[in-house]
């Protein structure tokens, strides 16, 4: 229960409040609890007897908390975790000292460490153990558990929403909540040397939405740790991932937590990986009705590898999850291996790849072939091992689908042959290869008629026979998109089909300006092409495509 439960005894005998007769009873009756325990639930000893003896010998001020309330001010100035990891809790500050309420003075390593987890000089005082708990449970959102010990009522699933008062918990709470409603696919918590920065990415592009006192930083770092259940919240020098589940309004919402120590202190992005993108379907995504039955008919192959390339944030993992959800029946079975997992698929097998334990995506695939899947999902190709085995699954009659960090489609061939896939394996298994690129979207309520500018029309290819009929369009901003112009983003394409002439020229080891000849003479669009698509057709802005088609050459 307490540190030295022996000393204690001792502690009591020397200040006379025990008379030795009683330790000697409470010895022979304690059973499977200490003779402290016996004597304080025989109520031969109190809690505040206790603390009170504590006190004088430590030399410390007893102090009672029954009806005490902190102000807002106080709670801030103590990481959560720390007071109930050290079972101790802030009471007040004054000329710059913090004042800290103690239950066990004679737990000399939470003595020794609270000075250095706490940004405040420290004066303690020594308060009965149950009020302390008492204080933890009220303010800091914790509950007791059936064997005493605390836990964090926030840290199951779905409980990011939460009744607690706890200004902190409130805070965090409240940040979450107002990035879901934004829509916003990340969230940013960054210590600059004299703030801390919280910004939010929405549709792509980061906004800053507030600003507080460097001494939060710590408190809020904490509380999301907690909330992941697995991060470690006294290590702050080395990068942690985590994962919060929970449930804001009617949606259910994940959120992968990445930390990066910085030279201000430890920076978090939280990715919020929303489970409703997965009821999406090709149409959702910006694929217009030719390349939406292009890619139908793809996704019917029986065999082979169909590749989604791109830089890093432009859709790849949101494509291939539509294509599962399009394609997952009852009589298929798919199996997918990924780092990580970011969404969970109903009726799909998802396997987690592990390094530190060997769970390669190379391990992880061999032992997948085992178990019999008609269709598999890499999260991405890295390396040779990984492309290798993929090429094998689709030979032997698997369906395949994998990503690729390349800048358009037909470059994915050189991009597998400098990871060392021979040219022929290539060319015998891939059936497809898509690029793509997000673009934002122009908000539906607020869109207004607009004209493109020489600049434009020159970057774009276009000319006035091409926009005549056009329904060209420009953002205004409204309450619906937050005065911005823009409500959501979609994929710009460009879907290169191989076929024999194709194949014959992978096997060759010819160009990838060769090769996306070909693919232009078998009518792909280019990405830009099919971001003009969209600007005419009124869905974006012309702006929105140059910018993030700057390297097509086409």
């Amino acid at each position: 229960m307490y540190s030295n439960d022996d000393y204690l005894l001792d502690l009591l005998q020397e200040s006379g409040n025990l008379d030795p007769h009683e330790v000697q009873e409470a010895v022979i009756h304690k059973g499977k609890r200490t003779a402290l325990e016996y004597l304080m639930e025989t109520g031969k000893v109190s809690e505040e007897l206790l603390a009170q003896t504590m006190a004088m010998n430590s030399g410390m001020e007893y102090v009672d908390l029954s009806g005490f309330v902190p102000d807002a001010a106080t709670l801030e100035l103590m990481p959560a975790e720390t007071a109930v990891k050290y079972h101790v809790i802030p009471v007040g500050m004054e000329g710059g000292r913090l004042s800290v309420a103690v239950a066990d003075p004679l737990d000399f390593q939470a003595m020794d460490s609270l000075p250095h987890l706490v940004s405040f000089p420290l004066d303690f005082y020594c308060a009965p153990k149950s009020q302390i708990t008492q204080y933890l449970t009220e303010f800091f959102g914790y509950q007791k558990e059936a064997d005493g010990s605390l836990s964090f009522s926030g840290s199951e699933a779905a409980a990011i929403v939460t009744e607690t008062d706890a200004p902190i918990i409130r805070m965090v709470t409240e940040l979450l909540s107002e990035a879901v409603v934004a829509r916003a696919s990340d969230i940013h918590v960054e210590p600059l040397e004299k703030r801390l920065r919280i910004r939010y990415r929405v549709d792509g592009v980061l906004q800053e939405v507030a600003s507080h006192p460097k001494h939060l930083h710590a408190p809020i770092m904490a509380r999301l740790k907690i909330m992941t259940g697995s991060m470690s919240i006294d290590e702050r020098r080395v990068p942690q991932d985590g994962r919060i589940q929970a449930r804001v309004g009617s949606k259910d919402i994940d959120l992968r937590v990445s930390t990066v120590p910085t030279n201000h202190g430890e920076s978090v992005v939280m990715r919020i990986l929303d489970k409703s993108s997965l009821l999406l379907g090709l149409s959702d995504l910006g694929f217009f009705s030719d390349d939406h039955a292009t890619f139908t008919e793809l996704l019917g192959l029986p065999d082979g590898i169909i590749l989604i390339t791109g830089p890093t944030g432009s859709g790849k993992t949101t494509t291939l999850y539509a294509c599962l959800n399009t394609i997952n029946r009852p009589d298929r079975k798919i199996i997918t291996v990924e780092d990580p997992v970011e969404y969970q698929l109903a009726g799909i097998n998802q396997v987690p790849v592990k390094e530190d334990i060997g769970m390669s995506f190379g391990a992880a695939l061999r032992s997948m072939l085992r178990q019999a899947p008609n269709i598999i999902m890499i999260g991405e190709i890295r390396d040779a091992e990984t492309a290798n085995i993929a090429i094998n699954a689709s030979l032997t009659g698997h369906l395949v689908f994998s990503t690729l960090h390349t800048n358009d489609a037909p470059s994915s061939v050189a991009r597998m042959v400098n990871m060392g896939v021979k040219p022929f394996l290539i060319a015998s298994a891939v059936r497809a290869m898509m690029a793509q690129r997000l673009v934002r979207k122009l908000c539906a309520e607020c869109k207004a008629p607009a004209e493109l500018n020489e600049k434009q029309m020159r970057a774009l290819g276009l000319d006035a026979s091409r926009t005549a009929d056009a329904r060209i369009m420009g953002p205004t901003g409204c309450p619906k998109c937050k005065g911005k112009g823009f409500r959501g983003r979609m994929c710009i394409l460009e879907i290169f089909k191989v076929d024999d002439q194709v194949r014959g020229m992978v096997n060759e080891g010819l160009s990838t300006p060769q090769l996306r000849k070909r693919a232009r003479e078998l009518g792909m669009r280019t990405l830009r092409e099919d971001g003009v698509r969209k600007v005419l057709a009124g869905l974006t802005t012309a702006d929105e495509v140059i910018e993030s088609t700057m390297g097509d050459a086409d």
